[in-house]
């Protein structure tokens, strides 16, 4: 095969396309740009073992496989704008690049809250640069840190931070519990609980107003005009995706980049996307299309895309069933873990203790109709492996359309 793929985005999503597409059989050039000066790492760790300081950069590094060891690395470069129906794509240096095929692989960036402010003392953690900034902070005597935002990241954050002995953690978040709305009511109790014991504070069911401070943030307006006294702030309250540079070329953006069930970007077969930037229906449940910011996802959209991607710049027809993935997560808050498999979120209307209590280990079962499509278990290395379990019979099951 001639011609070149450019692969934009340089993070997990792009190193696996490039090796997935080698694997497809594409012999053709690959090129991967990327704004990070980094090659691809593994993000989980920055909100717990970097921030705690037991994780060096070199631990997170990616071993490419020896199949990409002709892939050009464009790091440290912006792709800023993209002429689909003419094959390029423009960098932030002003240079353009051809392709035969495009992989969209930008990923998602932190939210920012809008609220009145200083900005210094304010962070979000998505890169090493975030982590490493924050743990600088993080490790000054007396410290008063406030979480905003109760989701996977927050209190990870939160957890990390009251294990490296900050003087005071607090999460605010607008919602009754935290993780509610992907985890439901029993087990978000459950996970506030773990958190309290272990001397998190919460301020839930209330937002952020704005932040007190003249030239430094020093604390934060809460909706009811309390304010929490704060050295250091952490934004987690959602992100955004990368597509700005894609706009003009009659994609449906509105949340990541729409694809149909192989992971073509609109009318686009020689434009797939890859990871938490592709908005995709899952033929597993209902078709509805939805982005995932699971750690597995850009493993699983690589393989399906690359293999979408080379059969159109063969010449031939794409002879896939259509991309069914089990979406799975975990999150390690204190000496707990949180597993899952399937998707929860679908079946928060008729959620069941499958196995424990939830003041101990304990595996959830969510289910649509009677049927289970998703399990969570809350607790240590026995309930992970519990809810481990249930990922064959997830795999079984039919799809909630049949």
């Amino acid at each position: 095969m001639n011609g070149r793929i450019v692969v934009a985005g340089a993070s997990m999503g792009g190193l696996r396309a490039a090796e997935q597409l080698r694997a497809a059989g594409w012999t053709g050039a690959i090129t991967v740009v990327g704004d990070e000066p980094h090659m691809p790492y593994n993000r989980p760790p920055l909100s717990k073992d970097v921030l705690a300081g037991k994780a060096p950069f070199e631990s997170l590094a990616f071993t490419p496989k020896a199949s990409t060891a002709d892939v050009e690395w464009r790091l440290g470069a912006k792709i800023v704008a993209a002429r689909l129906a003419e094959r390029t794509v423009e960098l932030d240096d002003g240079s353009a690049l051809s392709y035969d095929g495009l992989v969209v692989a930008t990923g998602m960036r932190p939210r920012r809250l809008r609220c009145p402010g200083p900005l210094a003392g304010r962070h979000t953690v998505r890169t090493l640069a975030d982590a490493q900034g924050l743990r600088d902070e993080l490790t000054r005597p007396g410290t008063r840190v406030v979480v905003v935002g109760a989701g996977f990241i927050g209190c990870e954050v939160a957890a990390t931070a009251v294990g490296l002995g900050v003087r005071e953690v607090t999460v605010v978040d607008p919602l009754p519990l935290p993780m509610v709305g992907p985890l439901g009511e029993l087990p978000a109790r459950a996970l506030l609980k773990r958190h309290e014991e272990r001397g998190v504070r919460f301020a839930l069911g209330t937002g952020v107003a704005g932040f007190e401070g003249d030239d430094r943030v020093t604390g934060v307006v809460l909706a009811d005009g309390s304010v929490l006294p704060a050295d250091v702030v952490v934004e987690s309250v959602g992100s955004v995706a990368n597509t700005e540079w894609l706009q003009g070329n009659g994609l449906d953006l509105s949340d990541g980049v729409l694809t149909d069930e192989h992971l073509r970007a609109g009318g686009h077969p020689e434009a797939v996307a890859v990871g938490d930037v592709a908005r995709f229906p899952n033929a597993r449940y209902d078709g509805v299309p939805r982005r995932v910011e699971h750690w597995s996802i850009p493993t699983d959209t690589a393989k399906h895309a690359a293999r979408t991607l080379a059969a159109h710049l063969a010449g031939g027809a794409v002879e896939l069933a259509p991309f069914a993935p089990l979406p799975t997560f975990w999150s390690d808050q204190h000496d707990f873990r949180l597993q899952s498999f399937g998707a929860p979120g679908l079946g928060l209307e008729d959620v069941r203790v499958l196995d424990g209590e939830p003041e101990g280990d304990v595996l959830v079962g969510y289910h649509v109709g009677g049927r289970l499509v998703g399990v969570v278990a809350l607790g240590g290395h026995a309930a992970a492996l519990g809810a481990a379990k249930y990922r064959a019979h997830l795999l079984k099951q039919p799809a909630l359309t049949a």
